[in-house]
């Protein structure tokens, strides 16, 4: 039973890792250099209502789903720790959990509530975005790395 189960997991898990990277990547390369380049009042405003809508049932069952993926399929990685591909769906595993909900939680989650309690047009907000977008993005490649990485982990897994 775990023997097959292991293939799909992973394959969901990959597909899961491949949407959400997509999702990071269009920010790193292009949404956030758009918002820059927007006067800081806009470019705040329009961040601030991205961030909120952000927060959908289809985004964070997205996110969180592949999240459970990336568990289960960790942890029957280690549970059959014998097999072949157990190091790569591991290595995956970990790197969606590390990589995408941690520095999510840890990294951009707390700038974005930072970014919320300003109010657009002012000086002091103007001067925090100039920070937000430069610490934000940095974070947000890390985001777009590490589910791109744990894609081709669970794609090469042998299995």
């Amino acid at each position: 039973m775990m023997g097959s189960l292991i293939p799909l997991l992973a394959f969901a898990a990959a597909l899961g890792c491949g949407l959400v990277a997509g999702v990071f990547f269009a920010f790193s390369t292009f949404v956030m250099s758009a918002l820059a380049r927007l006067q800081p009042g806009p470019g705040i405003a329009a961040m601030q209502s991205i961030n909120l809508r952000a927060v959908t049932p289809w985004f964070m069952s997205l996110l969180f789903g592949t999240a459970l993926l990336c568990l289960a399929t960790g942890v029957l990685a280690v549970l059959d720790w014998t097999s072949p591909d157990s190091a790569w769906l591991l290595a995956g595993s970990i790197l969606y959990l590390a990589g995408v909900i941690l520095v999510t939680m840890m990294g951009n989650v707390p700038l974005n509530n930072a970014l919320a309690a300003h109010v657009p047009d002012t000086a002091e907000a103007a001067v925090f975005w100039t920070r937000y977008l430069a610490v934000w993005t940095r974070w947000n490649h890390l985001r777009t790395m590490s589910p791109t990485g744990a894609a081709g982990c669970f794609i090469l897994a042998p299995q």
